[in-house]
């Protein structure tokens, strides 16, 4: 069905993975596939307390953590928080990652969503799963397996667009089963759930994403889901490969 079994999930920053597919990441890792993770940025502006050094490596330790409890890697192209843009060295970064990775499966934010990281972190994503396998590219070489590959655009938080217009998925994926442990590689990222404890009195790091969970789940009769877009443009796959393994 594929020539690899390897997914990456290219997202803006640590914990967005946790947020908007873990669930489904965690399908793959129990169907046998690699699992990559990886962020753009470091999170070096996710803190009210500590310098941009404490929290980028504080924050891409949890983000290793999270990623090894499903046997996951994790990869940070450094690039900074609120700078993330589509150029030609984030682009290279961008590309040598792919390269190296050689993902059949790619996941990245929507083409729109409320924070302008994630959208250029989706840029860089679509503009990668085109274009790695292609040999000048980058001066790393082209692994077995390469192509383009499946790429589906998580959802949005909240599933809007920015301004406020519901996503209309176009696959659901049960995570009932995995809800649990997609909790369990959110609360790795203590520094961002530590805060939200304080300031909200509850644990709403966590709600957050059962409330998500809850909502895309109700809309397929499951207790808990995860949603997707899939990208089907010229040279893309056109069969919805999620569909077809989670059945």
């Amino acid at each position: 069905m594929v020539p690899n079994r390897t997914v990456l999930a290219l997202l803006a920053h640590p914990d967005d993975a946790e947020m908007l597919c873990a669930g489904t990441l965690i399908r793959l890792a129990e169907a046998g596939w690699k699992i990559h993770i990886a962020t753009c940025a470091p999170g070096d502006c996710g803190t009210a307390t500590e310098n941009r050094w404490d929290i980028s490596s504080r924050r891409t330790r949890e983000a290793a953590a999270s990623a090894a409890k499903i046997g996951g890697t994790y990869h940070c192209l450094d690039e900074r928080d609120g700078f993330i843009v589509y150029d030609k060295p984030a682009l290279q970064k961008t590309y040598d990652l792919f390269r190296r990775v050689a993902p059949s499966l790619v996941f990245t934010h929507a083409p729109k969503d409320y924070m302008l990281d994630h959208e250029q972190a989706s840029l860089l994503a679509r503009a990668a799963s085109f274009l790695y396998a292609g040999p000048n590219v980058s001066a790393f070489p082209v692994l077995e397996g390469s192509c383009v590959p499946y790429l589906y655009y998580c959802d949005p938080i909240e599933g809007v667009d920015p301004f406020g217009q519901p996503v209309t998925p176009t696959t659901y994926v049960d995570i009932t089963a995995q809800l649990d442990k997609k909790a369990e590689m959110l609360a790795c990222h203590a520094s961002q759930r530590e805060w939200l404890l304080a300031h909200h009195g509850m644990d709403e790091y966590l709600e957050a994403m059962r409330r998500h969970a809850a909502m895309r789940g109700r809309q397929i009769g499951v207790a808990a889901a995860e949603a997707f877009v899939q990208h089907r443009g010229h040279a893309y796959p056109k069969n919805d490969l999620l569909a077809e393994l989670f059945r």
